[in-house]
């Protein structure tokens, strides 16, 4: 506390010069007693502030009369008569002139500027030594307090500050820092600690300098204080000794004390409570530790969610179990006391902990309280006593934590149970309420929507109370059901997709072998027809017309995830830069502005380019179609860390990094009725012939088997944001080692040699593709199921080269066929064709099992291409 101020060996006699200095010695008061003591010699105070003559201007006068009377003995007496009047006229002037600037205050004629002798006597008196001292350490004025705590006797006796203090290094520096900040403009003050006289003790100065001023003979001339603060700092040293006691008697008290602000952050821990708890209170910090550290699950809650008192002091009893730092528990009783400001808002707590573990005399009765009291808040049920008037009276954790602040009254009051429920729920509470108090038993439950927060839902239980004096008439139990309703409605939305999508699934395989014959056959018609035929372009139609119809059944296999994708890493940003300067302009027309941010350092992802392309446009048209007058069009990417994505709060989305695209239009906006049905296939509110209604559903499918999210967000009149989230890709080793294969260009010769077994239970599909594999020279053996197969193997086995297989067959499938065929022929070549995906089959198969696959519908180039790839030998 000392600052580095020692006690100087002083030079001077008196206060200072008998190496004593207090008011005993010196005769003069502290800054504390001034008041009550009286001087023991009154000395009075020097000014040497009159002084402001010049010496020079007078010279100069006298220089100048001496001069005027030389030149009159010059001149002679004869001729000196005009000079003479005129320089009497002149002194004459400068005369009236001075009287008139001494009458208005701007001239002093005695020498010395008036003064206003309240302020005088004030410096004078004052129990503060003042000095003022100009530039070369001359003291122009001190008053009388600072001539006896310097012991000075008179004018010629009084020193400066810096002057005072130099034979002690410590204390001449502190006061050489004083004296550089007078010269520097700047005030300071410091502290220093002088020896007392033999036998006393010690004393305490502070020391404090200013500038007189900021310009003229001010700014040369630095004010100086001298004040004894020895019993202030005697005080300080009493009181902070006191507050040491205080502190120490709180911290060993037989009881825990704590204090907790309005964030639940812990301000203090006593001794006591930090033992019972296992924490080393030398390693406490204010505000490290919260209160849900020490109060385990929702009983927290309690203590954070207090109900405000205007400003008043509210004090609250819970009986709960604190967590030790090894994690047992400990059963105390808190007296926890809150000051509520005007506004409501809490400040820092004062919580008394009462310890009530098991003791070394059994109390059955404080055993009983310790059990109940964990029974009531650690179920997780909440639960309240409820009053005749249907005001909510004692809670538990879980209460506190489901309803929180709705359930707390303001000002003290307490409010009434259905405050916590939305308004538009109330009746239904009430009612169940009203029987309970009434002494009935009420039939079942009510499920309601909570007060506050939006799509918040619980069941509530009420029981009457019998028998009760102090008012209590019902107990309600509530149980939040938020959570249950939403996965409810996401396991029926999934049931009625699953069930939708399987039938659009079974109806797109049958309709493929359908197409399948149709495109084939137009094939082979083209192939016997020249363009300049009359029945050509009739053909033409026939193909191009099942090739649209192949373009649904893909949208229905989208839809149903049984498409077969092709993914590969991509650079999202470069996808959508190609894509909006080709085909989406076109799409959305002259009359809709197109937006493209692109996210920097964006992830890579792994989807199938065709099938992403195929869902933003699909967005893009039904964005331009919700703007028909024109609007705008925007679509955006950036990275979305697995923190972030855990704050979106979506139903049914698993945090994980993603790649974030954001279809946003200024349109119209969708319903909430509606915006639940966008994802179903044939779902549409277009005009009848302008929209199938499976564009949207198409998304849901791609985006779903591409591993991704999608998800809708629309205000009516403002527009809708479509979020699609596609996962991080990571390459593995082996992908970063692999080296990219170029394709090859289909080879414009495709006819061939060899022997096909082509197994097919549609005949039409199976007779097309026959045709189309002998009209390019290859031998073809037939079979209409996998046991024919088989048969066909046992005889001719040796002569097949390739075999190509339907997936979905009577008797024997396609996977069951290749394990057969593996036993007989390791080596063979295997196509699948199936209007479903591959990925729909390959699970039924060996890991790690070859073979090619050729989607459905597919034309005869595409049959005849795979079939001599397949073939082709091994380089």
């Amino acid at each position: 506390m000392d600052g580095g101020m020692v006690e100087p060996n002083l030079p001077r006699r008196g206060i200072l010069g008998h190496t004593g200095f207090g008011p005993a010695a010196a005769g003069i008061p502290d800054a504390g007693e001034a008041a009550f003591m009286t001087p023991i010699e009154e000395r009075a105070s020097i000014d040497r502030t009159a002084a402001a003559g010049s010496v020079s201007l007078v010279l100069l006068v006298a220089v100048a009369l001496v001069g005027v009377a030389l030149f009159l003995l010059f001149v002679g007496r004869e001729n000196a008569e005009p000079y003479v009047l005129a320089v009497l006229a002149a002194l004459a002037v400068v005369g009236v002139f001075a009287l008139f600037g001494a009458a208005a205050g701007i001239v002093e004629i005695s020498g010395r500027k008036g003064r206003n002798d309240l302020t005088q006597a004030l410096a004078d008196g004052a129990g503060e030594g003042i000095a003022l001292v100009d530039l070369s350490g001359r003291v122009l004025y001190a008053n009388r307090a600072y001539l006896q705590i310097t012991d000075a006797e008179g004018p010629d006796d009084v020193r400066p500050v810096e002057r005072l203090f130099t034979s002690d290094p410590t204390v001449a520096d502190a006061v050489y820092r004083l004296a550089q900040a007078a010269r520097d403009g700047q005030s300071a003050s410091e502290e220093i600690r002088i020896a007392g006289r033999a036998g006393e003790p010690s004393r305490w100065l502070r020391l404090r300098v200013r500038p007189l001023g900021k310009e003229g003979r001010h700014a040369r001339v630095a004010a100086w204080g001298v004040a004894d603060v020895t019993r202030e700092r005697e005080r300080q040293e009493n009181a902070f000794l006191e507050l040491q006691h205080a502190i120490d008697f709180l911290d060993h008290a037989p009881a825990g004390f704590l204090s907790v602000d309005a964030a639940g952050r812990i301000l203090y821990i006593n001794a006591t409570l930090a033992g019972w708890l296992g924490y080393d209170l030398a390693e406490f910090v204010p505000r490290g530790l919260t209160i849900g550290d020490l109060v385990p699950g929702p009983a927290a809650d309690m203590i954070r969610h207090l109900a405000p008192a205007h400003g008043e002091a509210k004090t609250e009893i819970f009986d709960l179990d604190l967590r030790k730092k090894n994690g047992h528990s400990l059963p105390v009783r808190l007296y926890h006391r809150v000051a509520f400001a005007s506004d409501g808002t809490a400040g820092a707590s004062r919580t008394l902990v009462l310890n009530r573990a098991r003791g070394d005399v059994p109390d059955p009765l404080r055993a009983a309280e310790v059990r109940f009291a964990r029974f009531f808040n650690h179920t997780p049920v909440a639960m309240a006593l409820i009053d005749r008037k249907a005001k909510i009276g004692q809670t538990n954790a879980s209460f506190a934590r489901l309803f929180g602040p709705a359930a707390a009254g303001e000002g003290g009051e307490t409010r009434p149970i259905v405050s916590v429920v939305a308004e538009r729920d109330r009746a239904k509470l009430e009612t169940l309420v009203r029987e309970a108090i009434e002494g009935d038993t009420p039939n079942g439950s009510v499920e309601v929507a909570l007060a506050g927060a939006a799509n918040r839902f619980a069941r509530f239980y009420v029981t009457p109370v019998e028998g009760e004096e102090d008012g209590e008439a019902a107990i309600v139990h509530a149980i939040e059901t938020t959570e249950q309703r939403a996965l409810e409605a996401q396991f029926s939305q999934a049931q009625k997709m699953q069930a939708v999508g399987q039938l659009a699934g079974g109806v797109a395989h049958d309709f493929n072998n359908v197409l399948t014959a149709i495109i084939g056959y137009s094939d082979l018609l083209l192939a016997n027809h020249r363009p300049t035929d009359p029945s050509f372009q009739d053909l033409m139609q026939i193909k191009q017309n099942a090739n649209r119809a192949a373009g649904l059944v893909r949208q229905l296999l989208a839809f149903s995830r049984q498409q077969t994708l092709r993914p590969q890493v991509l650079d999202l940003n470069e996808v959508l830069s190609e894509l909006s300067i080709g085909l989406l302009k076109r799409i959305i027309g002259e009359t809709v502005e197109l937006e493209v941010k692109h996210g920097r350092d964006l992830w890579p992802v792994k989807v199938d380019l065709n099938q992403f392309e195929q869902v933003i446009v699909n967005l893009a048209v039904n964005a331009r179609d919700a703007m028909p007058d024109g609007g705008k069009l925007s679509i955006r990417t950036r990275n979305v860390s697995a923190e972030e994505a855990r704050g979106f709060g979506h139903v049914g989305f698993a945090p994980a990094d993603y790649v974030l695209i954001e279809v946003e239009d200024k349109g119209t906006g969708i319903p909430p009725d509606v915006l639940a049905k966008i994802f179903e296939p044939f779902f549409t509110t277009k005009e009848l012939g302008k929209g199938t209604g499976l564009g949207l559903s198409t998304v849901y499918g791609i985006m779903k088997q591409s591993g991704g999210y999608v998800y809708p967000l629309s205000v009516m009149g403002k527009g809708t944001t479509f979020q699609l989230f596609l996962p991080r890709h990571v390459a593995s080793a082996e992908e970063a080692a692999a080296k990219p294969v170029e394709a090859e260009t289909a080879a414009g010769d495709l006819t061939g040699r060899g022997t096909v077994l082509l197994v097919e239970d549609e005949e039409a599909v199976r007779a097309f593709a026959a045709r189309a594999l002998a009209s390019r020279g290859y031998t073809v053996l037939e079979a209409g199921s996998g046991v024919e197969a088989m048969e066909v193997m046992d005889l001719q086995g040796g002569e097949v080269d390739l075999v190509v297989s339907d997936v979905v067959m009577p008797e024997m499938d396609g996977p069951t066929l290749l394990r057969e065929l593996r036993k007989r022929r390791p080596e063979i070549a295997v196509i699948f064709v199936s209007g479903y995906a591959e990925e729909a089959f390959r699970k039924n198969l060996p890991p790690g099992e070859k073979f090619t696959f050729l989607p459905k519908p597919f034309t005869l180039k595409q049959l005849v291409a795979a079939v001599k790839e397949t073939m082709k030998p091994a380089p």
